[in-house]
């Protein structure tokens, strides 16, 4: 087991302050041969821009929280013989694929900054003031006024990391979730035989044979009834799944466990309870830790009660221990993530619109 694991946030809050424009000079040309000159006093500088940017190798909101404060640079004032004033150096904020930015004081989002690379200008840099070159006329030739530079924005957000991944690993705590993602992924979660051995989500590359293919898998701390009401941080592990495009039920059948059918009808409860549409999300269900008689039975068990319940679902067993049935669950987590894109694709409006999701009660 490791004892350390890197810092993990998905909430934070950051105050951004863009730069205030430069004011304008006033200013009057004189050289060896002009006395009198006419007024050459050149504008200020613009403030530069606080800019959220989408990193897709950033994974954790933990560096912007020690952050504090993001101040991009005020723009410098006008000069003499109508010279502008240097513009102030954008100030640009490296943020998770998946963080929602929200108006702290508000309430209200923002932005969503669901694709990678992309930026968004979050705080306006001031504008800079005019110089009293500008303000020459017929009538007033020598102006002995110019404008101060424009304050720039100042925000408090409060931004939310809800992770991007293909493939949402959700089970109630020990079920194996860590240990999986340890064997299909070189990602390298803490691992240990008790509850709640991980405190945050973590994710992982799964690559097909021959690499052309790959899967975001994303281990979610082990859900417990009442999760969905707040009950053992349930909300902030259960948003970390509202993007998946497949979740993998994972359910301990071991001999120490508890019922496989009711963990599994927990899990699934309170997936439903936080959003409905999770309840009917393509799934996959794989009983965990078969490794002799007992698990084996359990499992047969679990598979004859969700028939039962009407759940159509196929129970893969596997054991991350030993290697049993994983090479069907890489085929099976594929198979299912195309048909998934394939039922979206089929269900988008031609409108270009997102199709509305269905909910439907768990069994």
């Amino acid at each position: 087991m490791e004892s350390s694991e890197p810092a993990f946030r998905d909430e934070t809050q950051l105050v951004v302050v863009a730069g205030d424009g430069g004011d304008g000079a006033i200013s009057f040309l004189r050289e060896k041969f002009v006395q009198r000159g006419g007024p050459d006093g050149g504008d200020g500088g613009n403030g530069g821009s606080v800019i959220l940017h989408a990193d897709p190798h950033e994974n954790s909101l933990f560096r912007i929280a020690r952050m504090v404060r993001a101040v991009a640079e005020g723009g410098k004032q006008g000069g003499a013989k109508n010279c502008y004033g240097r513009a102030g150096q954008d100030c640009t904020v490296r943020v998770p694929v998946g963080t929602q930015v929200f108006d702290a004081e508000r309430g209200n989002l923002l932005v969503d900054m669901t694709e990678p690379e992309s930026e968004v200008v979050i705080a306006r840099g001031g504008d800079g003031g005019r110089g009293n070159a500008r303000f020459a006329s017929s009538t007033v030739q020598a102006p002995r006024v110019a404008e101060d530079g424009r304050p720039g924005e100042v925000r408090r957000l409060r931004l939310e990391l809800k992770l991007m991944a293909d493939v949402g690993i959700v089970g109630l705590p020990n079920a194996g979730k860590s240990t999986l993602l340890r064997r299909l992924t070189s990602a390298r979660p803490r691992v240990g035989a008790y509850p709640f051995t991980t405190l945050h989500p973590a994710l992982g590359v799964l690559a097909a044979e021959g690499g052309e293919r790959t899967l975001v898998l994303a281990d979610v701390p082990g859900l417990i009834e009442g999760a969905a009401d707040g009950k053992g941080l349930g909300h902030r592990f259960l948003k970390h799944v509202e993007r998946t495009r497949l979740l993998l039920h994972l359910v301990d059948c071991s001999i120490d466990a508890e019922d496989p059918a009711e963990a599994w009808a927990i899990v699934r409860q309170e997936l439903f309870s936080f959003a409905p549409e999770l309840a009917v999300r393509p799934s996959l269900i794989a009983a965990t830790k078969i490794e002799d008689e007992e698990a084996e039975e359990r499992a047969d068990a679990l598979e004859r009660e969700l028939r039962a319940r009407g759940c159509k679902s196929v129970v893969l067993r596997i054991s991350s221990a030993t290697g049993r049935g994983v090479p069907e669950l890489i085929r099976n987590l594929f198979q299912s993530a195309t048909e998934a894109d394939e039922t979206a694709r089929s269900l988008r409006p031609k409108t270009g619109r997102p199709a509305p999701d269905s909910a439907a009660e768990p069994s």
